[in-house]
């Protein structure tokens, strides 16, 4: 039996959480007020300087119920403990009083970017081992200045008491994953780099003990701060994208009306579970998948299906989380909340998505792959050659071997990646770009089919009225007049257009809105409707409109959905650059054939469902095809994971943004094109990287191999390959 059939009979399915039907309702409604009693996040996006900061704090102070406001400039975010009478919008509306944009946010969102365990690790890490670099180097200038005998033991002993309990702590994460790989079978890039710095390491304490001319402390410990530094760098780019990806979800926070016991009770989604009453007011976002008890009105579905019209919702009717209730109030019982709903459920596919990889970050594993053993191979060769050479010579043999394996230390490759993407990622965040994924540049390198969306990506998803002072000023007016007493976004679009071409609204009584259908009132005795055609007697035009019947005429009101700013460059400049443009909606026939007019896509099509979206942008790799696909809804998720690399707006749901590789954080598209390019120029700059590498073991090697490069002369080679790789990296800003 399915849920509406539950419902029809009057039974409600079994909720999701058992606990929860025993619970009373006093004591749940006091958990969820509780709930508003604690911490709430705000976002300060354009907050800058020490000014915002008191002028925030101060406003948000004076608040009664405040206890407390601290921003985070860092993170352009206010954290505010207030007692349960205060609100997020209360909060909002005054610092919009003092000129501060806020939203809010949700804190259980947040978590995982409160607690970057990892990175504060690598952080610590690194700052040790620079500390110790330099003290170790200021050190080692006495020793190449002429110290001699004692003094000069002194200072080694003094350096390794520094550099050992550094290369042990700097070097956990290297060491630890080179175990890892010696237990699964493999000679990862980890593995010479912990050699390198064991060699170096013991071969400094054994010429130490032997009061030998030369001791490498200052090469072991160079050689751990460059590798942690490039190892800090890959995580801080995925980190710091995936922080702001977090951020912009939580913009959207999920609250619901919750009824009980006839108790209109606002809390957090993440307290609703299946088979509560929720009450959705007209204009509201539907907070959780569930079926329609009481109310009429229209639903919105364009950000899941593309649809411009809104469809009708009545008792039975199944509605998902993220469509948008238009005129009338809705109860809606629970089926499903959180995580459970199918928005949540669409982020699965995101583990897909984040598996792939590309040619380049292959090409990195598998010259690891193959320069792991080679370099062992080398150094064995030629600890075995000097062996021979010098007579039995195990101090020498060791000395060349440890420069070997310490000039051939994969420094710069690890960095030729992370430090290409750090540079590129700063560049596109400052044109309005995010990059989520540690590939997507690479990938972005290679597109060369451009799939749009339309509703909510090429346009704004707001309608716009079409030729409206075409129509008679006295019908304008009074279709003004009923338009501004109804919520329905055509309305709200007529009654701002009208007032654009200004024409004031006439006197009309009686106003009533009929969900699901339109607006209705007397004006000089006659009744006058705007809405849905067959309610108003009209013939339906094959375009999105509204109509408005008065005295046996009506008179029908096209619109058409704003294009995004920036659509029309971004699609003209990806054209030029040679790359096919498509256009896949799930809209009507007519606005999709309208805007791809408008801005020169010419293969385009109409009332494509979500299956039929994914199918298409297979079809296209299947055939060799590189695509970029460009969506906000959905229905636009399967296609985002399918595709080679996707980019969504910001306005997306989340479902769209986590399955995408790139967030458009602004409303111009622009941006979209440069990326395209800052992607090619990070591809050339990768491949560049990989060559210095390469061609520094090319002119090293050899120079190791026949004695003519210490350990410390090769520490200080390999240092200045990863140097020259990073400044390669950095010709991107």
């Amino acid at each position: 039996m399915t849920t509406v059939e539950h419902f029809a009979e009057g039974r409600a399915p079994v909720s999701a959480c058992p606990a929860c039907a025993v619970v009373p309702s006093a004591e749940r409604i006091a958990a969820m007020r509780a709930e508003r009693d604690g911490r709430i996040m705000l976002s300060l996006p354009l907050a800058h300087g020490a000014a915002c900061i008191a002028t925030v704090e101060s406003a948000l102070s004076a608040v009664p119920g405040v206890r407390s406001a601290r921003v985070n400039l860092t993170r352009k975010r206010v954290s505010v403990e207030a007692a349960p009478g205060v609100t997020p919008a209360q909060l909002i509306a005054v610092l919009a009083g003092e000129g501060h944009e806020a939203h809010e946010l949700d804190p259980g969102l947040l978590s995982s970017t409160e607690t970057d365990r990892q990175g504060r690790d690598l952080l610590m890490r690194l700052g040790v081992a620079f500390f110790s670099m330099m003290n170790v180097m200021l050190l080692s200038v006495a020793v190449w200045s002429g110290a001699e005998d004692a003094t000069r033991d002194l200072f080694h002993w003094i350096s390794a008491a520094i550099a050992l309990p550094t290369v042990v702590f700097a070097g956990q994460p290297f060491f630890k994953s080179a175990w890892a790989s010696l237990r699964a079978g493999r000679l990862g890039m980890d593995v010479p780099i912990s050699l390198a710095l064991i060699l170096a390491s013991s071969i400094s304490v054994y010429e130490t003990w032997m009061s030998g001319h030369h001791a490498y402390f200052d090469a072991a410990v160079m050689l751990a701060f460059f590798l942690l530094l490039g190892r800090y760098l890959d995580h801080r780019t995925r980190a710091i994208a995936r922080s702001a990806a977090e951020e912009l979800a939580a913009l959207e926070v999920p609250r619901a009306i919750v009824l009980l016991d006839g108790v209109e009770v606002e809390t957090a989604i993440s307290l609703v579970v299946a088979g509560d009453t929720v009450l959705v007011r007209p204009g509201a976002r539907m907070p959780v998948d569930g079926v329609v008890l009481t109310g009429a009105s229209e639903v919105d579905r364009s950000l899941l299906t593309g649809e411009s019209l809104p469809v009708q919702a009545q008792p039975g009717t199944v509605v998902s989380a993220g469509e948008v209730n238009l005129t009338g109030p809705l109860t809606l019982r629970v089926l499903a909340a959180g995580k459970e709903s199918s928005l949540h459920q669409m982020a699965d596919l995101v583990a897909v998505a984040e598996g792939a990889k590309t040619r380049y970050t292959s090409l990195a594993d598998r010259a690891a792959g193959l320069y792991s053993p080679l370099v062992h191979i080398l150094s064995f060769s030629a600890f075995g050659y000097w062996m021979w050479a010098t007579g039995g010579d195990v101090r020498y043999a060791i000395n060349i071997s440890a420069a070997v394996l310490i000039i051939t230390c994969p420094c710069a490759l690890g960095l030729a990646v992370p430090a290409v993407i750090t540079s590129a990622s700063g560049k596109l965040f400052r044109k309005g770009l995010l990059i989520k994924h540690g590939t997507a540049l690479e990938r972005l390198a290679e597109v060369d089919t451009v799939v749009f969306d339309k509703t909510g990506t090429l346009t704004m998803g707001v309608p716009e009225p079409v030729a409206l002072a075409d129509h008679p000023p006295q019908v304008l007016a009074l279709a003004a007049a009923l338009a501004a007493g109804s919520s329905h976004p055509l309305a709200r679009a007529l009654a701002e257009g009208a007032a654009a071409l200004g024409i004031e609204a006439v006197a009309v009584t009686d106003l009533r809105e009929v969900p699901g259908y339109g607006i209705e009132g007397a004006w000089q005795g006659t009744r006058i409707r705007l809405g849905r055609a067959d309610w108003c007697g009209a013939t339906a035009i094959a375009q999105t409109a509204t109509y408005l019947a008065v005295g046996g005429q009506t008179h029908a009101f096209a619109f058409t959905d704003r294009p995004r700013p920036g659509a029309s460059e971004a699609v003209t400049a990806l054209q030029a650059v040679g790359l096919r443009i498509e256009l896949l909606s799930g809209d009507a026939e007519a606005p999709v054939r309208d805007l791809a007019l408008r801005l020169g896509i010419t293969d385009w099509r109409a009332g494509v469902l979500p299956a039929e979206k994914a199918a298409r942008v297979a079809e296209l790799s299947a055939a060799g095809r590189k695509v970029l696909m460009v969506g906000d809804g959905l229905n636009d998720t399967a296609a985002l994971v399918a595709a080679h690399v996707s980019i969504s707006p910001a306005t997306a749901l989340d479902a769209a943004r986590v399955a995408s590789d790139i967030v458009l954080l602004g409303q111009d598209m622009a941006p979209i094109a440069d990326a395209v390019r800052i992607g090619r120029q990070s591809a050339r700059r990768m491949v560049e990287n990989f060559v210095i590498s390469g061609g520094y073991n090319v002119i090293a090697v050899p120079l190791a191999l026949v004695g003519l490069a210490t350990p410390l002369a090769a520490a200080l080679a390999m240092s200045l390959s990863s140097i020259t790789v990073s400044i390669n990296a950095m010709r991107l800003k």
